[in-house]
């Protein structure tokens, strides 16, 4: 959901501002089924599926086919945006906008991208020679490009408006005990549920825990006080709840929960299965000290990290308050309003 989540924060406020949304996504990805739900409650906003494939880091077969679709893609995306005929594109990135942005850069109409990490990924690098600005989360990355504006990162404000006392009704959770939030990202993570599991024995009877373990990937343990839950619609009172949160490194995952000032055990993905991208950001939250890094191959020191953090807590909270991180959602719609005016 790493390039869905801020089109999510952004509709609503769009809703307001234009007469029409549309959103391009792809025939089966997760963007859809959220979008379709959006579609009951905003009566402009409209989805278009388009044939999209991701590239394949890890063999190169797989990606014989990205040529062939993308120029369906190419085809089908040019048509659809003469019918539409939007006074603005914007694009968040991943592999379904690539025919998107570069249709929208023939067709001339303005473009505005934005890219979550500390360093681009390949869909923005292709969007980026097209764009009429660039917007960014962090801002050593505009500072790269002429066209270049940091925004910081659009958090749907129901995350931040979220009340932490309906997750601790939910989970029955002991106020007397820190919470410990876990998640792996929108489809979980094989190996923090692993390293986990190891170790719930002993942190279930010191924490309260909630564990989003990710679709069909329960986890078989059992204590009053660890909670799992394979996926959350109501991430914002979880975290709101929690006292420090183990997670993957996506951006905005992490973005949303330092502008909720908790500390974090980041787990970022290897580079044997990404870019590297989520070991850039995890890094640079440790630099600045509200973060603590366990890479994949070191999670046997999960629990050291916990008890590390807990001991120090305050000092990782008195970072955060000192970054103070802000919700970019508003900076974001001006540089896109500001687009299509240009």
């Amino acid at each position: 959901m790493g390039h869905v989540s801020p089109n999510l924060a952004i509709i609503p406020k769009f809703s307001t501002i234009f007469d029409e949304i549309h959103y391009i996504g792809s025939k089966n990805g997760p963007e859809k089924e959220q979008i379709e739900q959006l579609m009951k409650s905003y009566k402009n906003l409209f989805y278009h599926a388009i044939p999209s494939t991701k590239l394949t880091r890890k063999s190169i077969f797989k990606n014989l086919a990205l040529p062939f679709i993308l120029l369906k893609s190419l085809f089908q995306t040019k048509k659809l945006l003469k019918e539409i005929n939007p006074s603005v594109v914007f694009s968040k990135g991943g592999y379904v906008s690539v025919p998107v942005t570069i249709s929208a850069g023939k067709l001339k109409i303005p473009l505005v991208i934005h890219e979550s990490d500390l360093s681009m990924g390949l869909a923005n690098k292709i969007a980026s020679k097209r764009a009429t600005t660039i917007c960014t989360t962090f801002p050593s990355l505009s500072k790269k490009f002429k066209n270049g504006v940091t925004t910081g990162s659009p958090i749907s404000p129901s995350i931040l408006n979220s009340n932490k006392i309906d997750a601790i009704n939910k989970y029955k959770l002991n106020t007397n005990m820190k919470t410990i939030t876990i998640t792996g990202g929108s489809l979980g993570s094989v190996a923090i549920n692993d390293a986990i599991l190891k170790i719930l024995p002993s942190i279930s009877k010191r924490f309260n825990i909630i564990h989003l373990t990710g679709k069909g990937k329960k986890v078989n343990f059992a204590h009053p006080n660890y909670h799992q839950e394979e996926f959350s619609s109501n991430i914002g009172t979880i975290f709101k709840a929690s006292d420090i949160i183990i997670s993957r490194a996506g951006s905005n995952t992490i973005f949303e929960i330092a502008t909720l000032n908790i500390p974090m055990i980041l787990v970022p993905l290897s580079k044997k299965s990404s870019r590297g991208d989520q070991i850039e950001n995890a890094n640079y939250f440790k630099k600045l000290e509200i973060a603590e890094v366990v890479n994949e191959e070191n999670l046997d020191s999960l629990e050291q990290t916990l008890d590390k953090v807990v001991k120090n807590i305050n000092n990782y909270k008195t970072a955060l308050v000192k970054q103070h991180f802000k919700n970019g959602l508003d900076n974001l719609i001006k540089e896109i309003l500001k687009a299509e005016k240009r």
